[in-house]
């Protein structure tokens, strides 16, 4: 996500960044730059207009051309102005009901049902809330469907009544619902229409006057670009919701929709989709978002995703079969899950410095570390557990049973035994370095 506004906002800083002199006239064709790549990203032009004469009177207001590294400077102003156009600080989620009702809006094909199940699932894991996933779509029977799919595949209970066909009643029988199973929060997936209509709204807001969510959020497609802010917009006018959730920020989006949409409704960015699982969501953070844009990368991000996944008690079991030399493929196969857990491939490098734009123009497969599961899961566990046994024939097995080579498992076999040396030889801090060894191994 916003590669091509990372690429044109980099090139057009490269002056500034450089040991050049720095003069007023650069500096204003520099942003000249800037706001043609924020609205090249689909940002309103008066949004661009007004970023950049923000950014260059703080800079003419803070003798930043006199200053020792002016470019650095230049790039910490804009960073804090992408900060604060996005929200500026990280906008929390009120769950102060008994239940807590949150009221999820949006045009059909936003990702709203999606959405509402990876709420459920971040809700359940994250906050340690038991929710319940409310089928308020009464026209369209296959979002019923994808709503009990979605709640099947998070272990999460989902209310409906098919024969129902008042969503108002609906909603309300949910909650009562919830009460009764003993549920902290109610997540109510709305309707939606291929574009804003008054049915619609009528509907939505009669729903929203007669349950008084604690929470109204709107989600939008942040590939529909500048559409997403007017669709916002539109829906804010009526409901006067609580905050936006911006999906589909893994695709090829232009992000002018992150970007724009905080200034037009006033209303904060509360969460983002990076990618289709349930675990694909993220709380938005302006000022981590900005970095990315500028190509900074998000290192906070990444260790907090690494922590989530890695448990200190399966760290410990781990660092003792290491020291005992007990280290297997089953060891190896848990520490591969764990991080794919993390996202996808390219966002998480993404969130290393520099890495992104050098990662920009290479295809990063979800699967990359396919075929390496596939050699392990071949493997018998005597051979998982002790791989010094595994001879010509089994190798020639191995390979076939997995559908590669036997080149490919002697390639797994000798990076495994170069690693385990690794790790023996490292001990505490070999789960940085193992990450490392594995990820070359893709």
């Amino acid at each position: 996500m916003f590669d091509n506004l990372s690429d044109k906002l980099d090139k057009a800083l490269h002056v500034l960044k450089g040991h050049g002199q720095i003069t007023e006239i650069n500096v204003a064709e520099t942003l000249k730059e800037v706001r043609r790549a924020l609205v090249d990203a689909d940002v309103n032009y008066k949004i661009a207009k007004d970023f950049t004469a923000r950014v260059k009177d703080k800079a003419l207001g803070q003798d930043v051309l006199k200053s020792l590294k002016p470019g650095q400077l230049m790039v910490k102003l804009i960073k804090d102005e992408l900060t604060e156009l996005m929200g500026g600080d990280v906008a929390g989620i009120n769950l102060s009901g008994n239940p807590s009702v949150i009221l999820m809006s949006g045009l059909q094909g936003s990702g709203k049902t999606t959405f509402s199940g990876k709420l459920a699932n971040f809700l359940k894991t994250k906050k340690n809330k038991k929710p319940l996933l409310v089928a308020c779509d009464v026209y369209r029977p296959a979002a019923i469907d994808q709503l009990h799919v979605v709640g099947d595949q998070i272990e999460v209970d989902v209310y409906s009544d098919r024969e129902n066909k008042n969503p108002v009643a609906i909603a309300k029988a949910g909650i009562e619902k919830a009460k009764e199973l003993g549920c902290q929060v109610v997540i109510i997936d709305t309707a939606g229409r291929l574009a804003v209509d008054e049915a619609m709204m009528t509907e939505i807001s009669n729903i929203r006057k007669e349950v008084d969510p604690n929470e109204t959020l709107f989600v939008v497609d942040s590939m529909t670009g500048q559409d997403a802010v007017n669709t916002a917009k539109a829906f804010n006018e009526v409901l006067n919701f609580d905050g936006v959730i911006l999906t589909k920020l893994d695709g090829d989006t232009r992000g002018g929709a992150a970007i724009s949409i905080k200034s037009v409704v006033n209303k904060p960015i509360k969460f983002i989709g990076t990618g289709e699982k349930m675990e694909a969501l993220d709380v938005f953070y302006p000022s981590r978002m900005a970095d990315r844009i500028l190509g900074m990368g998000d290192v906070v991000s990444l260790v907090e995703r690494a922590q989530e996944q890695f448990d200190e008690e399966e760290a410990r079991k781990l660092q003792k079969k290491i020291a005992k030399n007990q280290f297997g493929f089953d060891d190896f196969l848990k520490q591969i899950q764990q991080v794919k857990k993390m996202g996808n491939m390219k966002d998480l490098i993404g969130m290393i410095p520099g890495a992104g734009k050098m990662m920009k123009d290479i295809d990063i497969d979800d699967d990359a570390f396919k075929h390496i599961e596939a050699i392990i899961h071949s493997m018998t566990p005597g051979e998982r557990s002790k791989p010094q046994i595994i001879n010509s024939s089994r190798k020639k097995r191995i390979g076939k049973g997995s559908g590669t080579s036997v080149q490919q498992v002697n390639q797994l076999l000798k990076q495994f035994d170069q690693m385990s040396k690794m790790m023996k030889m490292m001990q505490g801090g070999g789960g940085k370095r193992m990450m490392q060894m594995m990820n070359n191994m893709r």
